[in-house]
């Protein structure tokens, strides 16, 4: 048995290696920082834990999602939320940027009457 700790450590590295690759949603049991404790305290078992009942099956695998709203990018990023009603989301995504061109607009204006201030000033000297 000279290569149990060689093999118990190779273990203990596999295992922390999958847990750490292992999507946070589908970890089971515990969450991961859980399983990353488990196994570092008991290597051996943690780990076997870990393959028995932690890692994800899989029927555990993401489903695939819908592109809800697919004119705006922030639906795009994986994991993000998908609203409940998009519509709702589009109608204030809408109102989000209407504000902000307004907001543009006016900057723009109070830029351009600060110019002609600036130059009816020097106009005047």
């Amino acid at each position: 048995m000279p290569y149990f700790g060689l093999i118990m450590l190779a273990v203990l590295v596999i295992a922390l290696i999958d847990i750490i690759n292992t999507d946070e949603s589908s970890v089971r049991g515990l969450p991961k920082f859980g399983w990353i404790i488990l196994v570092v305290l008991v290597p051996l078992v943690g780990a076997l834990l870990w393959l028995a009942i932690g890692r994800p099956t899989a029927d555990d695998a993401p489903r695939p999602r819908t592109r809800n709203g697919a004119e705006f990018p922030e639906y795009d990023r994986p994991g993000r939320y998908v609203p409940a009603d998009p519509e709702a989301d589009r109608e204030f995504l809408q109102q989000l940027r209407d504000r902000a061109e307004e907001q543009r607009r006016i900057a723009r204006e109070q830029e351009a009457q600060r110019r002609r201030d600036a130059e009816q000033g020097e106009s005047t000297d």
